[in-house]
């Protein structure tokens, strides 16, 4: 019996431990995910703005979210989240000198487009911003927005139209404005930006551990019968 063969032994056991209007949840969602669009937060220091954007990535099916910690280290707000984190991939960069330098040439190196969400002498507009290819889109610090390492390093500038006096949106607001917009093109287009199955395999396996209770203790039994 291969790898995957026994993981999909383990999902199926699971899944008879949680009920059949749970897993239908966990497939709904999962033929919703994807890794087409990822977002990137840079240095934000305000946890409640961190984590209604991770909630905004949640509910519109961005899979993985990139947090760059220059000066300020992540941390969730819990009210404001609401469980969000345990579903999403979360990714930190917080080891090296230009922590955003390297979270952009490991996102480049992936085939992401760096866009950087900035008011841009050669910006567009989020309606007009292409999905044809996968995009990684930055957002910066809530007092000064993106660095300059992310406007000398970025592929595009994207804004969001504003007709107020007001010069920005909260960190929050511009990344659900942004997906909503983004998302319902991608749904729209004939691009390819769906998990593939055993990708959703891994976060169905994941999702079932975040799940059940005293988990580790019921997979060690059965992983036990393989033997």
């Amino acid at each position: 019996m291969n790898f995957q063969t026994k993981k999909k032994e383990l999902i199926n056991y699971l899944s008879n431990l949680i009920s059949e209007n749970r897993r239908a949840k966990f497939d709904e969602v999962l033929s919703y995910r994807t890794r087409h669009i990822t977002i990137v937060l840079e240095d934000l220091y305000q946890p409640h703005n961190a984590s209604a954007v991770l909630r905004s990535c949640d509910i519109f099916g961005i899979q993985d979210i990139h947090i760059i910690e220059n000066k300020n280290a992540y941390t969730v707000n819990r009210d404001i989240a609401l469980g969000s984190p345990k579903w999403l991939n979360i990714h930190k960069y917080n080891n090296e000198e230009n922590n955003t330098l390297n979270c952009i040439n490991q996102l480049k190196e992936k085939g992401y487009r760096i866009v950087a969400t900035s008011p841009h002498k050669n910006d567009c507009s989020i309606e007009e911003l292409s999905v044809g290819k996968p995009l990684a889109l930055i957002f910066g610090t809530e007092l000064t927005g993106i660095s300059d390492t992310v406007r000398e390093n970025a592929d595009e500038f994207v804004n969001i139209p504003m007709f107020g006096f007001t010069e920005s949106f909260n960190i929050s607001v511009s990344a659900a404005l942004c997906l909503h917009t983004l998302t319902a093109k991608l749904h729209q287009s004939d691009t390819n930006w769906h998990l593939n199955d055993l990708e959703k395999d891994e976060l169905l396996l994941i999702w079932l551990r975040n799940t059940i209770r005293k988990v580790e203790l019921i997979e060690k039994d059965f992983i036990a019968k393989w033997k």
